[in-house]
C-alpha cells in the first residue's frame, strides 16, 4: 500500500517517512501545496497525509482540487496540521477529510495508527 505525505517540515516528513516504510509501507512526497495534486495522481495512493500551512497553495485548497479530481476523489485524506481552531477542523471534514490532526496533541505512532485503521476500510 502507498501513502502520500504532503509536508513541508523535512524533521517531522522524514520522520513520517520512515516510520511508515518501517510499517512496510510504500511512502511518496512533496513538499508544496502547488504540486500536490498533480503528484498525487501519479502516485496513485492509497491514503494521503495532508498539511494545511504549505508553500504554493494552501492545504484546504489542494483539498478540495483532489475531493474534485475524478482519480483522487475516493482516496481518504488525513489532515495533519497545526491549526487547530474549530473553523479550520470543520472546513477540512466539509471538504472530505477522513479524519484531522493537530500536530503538537498527536504523536507520530498515534497518527500511524489511525492510517493503518484508515487504510482497513472499504473506500
Amino acid at each position: 500500500m502507498k501513502i502520500f505525505i504532503i509536508e513541508d517540515e523535512k524533521p517531522l516528513l522524514e520522520a513520517l517517512r520512515d516510520k511508515f516504510t518501517r510499517e512496510g509501507y510504500e511512502v511518496a512526497s512533496v513538499e508544496e501545496g502547488s504540486a500536490a495534486v498533480a503528484r498525487a495522481t501519479a502516485e496513485k495512493p492509497d491514503l494521503i497525509i495532508l498539511d494545511l500551512i504549505l508553500p504554493g497553495k494552501h492545504g484546504l485548497e489542494v483539498l478540495k482540487e483532489m475531493k474534485e479530481d475524478a482519480d483522487l476523489k475516493a482516496t481518504p485524506v488525513i489532515v495533519l496540521s497545526n491549526l487547530d481552531t474549530d473553523a479550520d477542523i470543520k472546513e477540512a471534514l466539509r471538504l472530505g477529510a477522513a479524519d484531522y490532526f493537530v500536530k503538537a496533541q498527536h504523536p507520530i505512532a498515534e497518527v500511524v495508527e489511525k492510517v493503518k485503521t484508515a487504510l482497513l476500510k472499504p473506500r
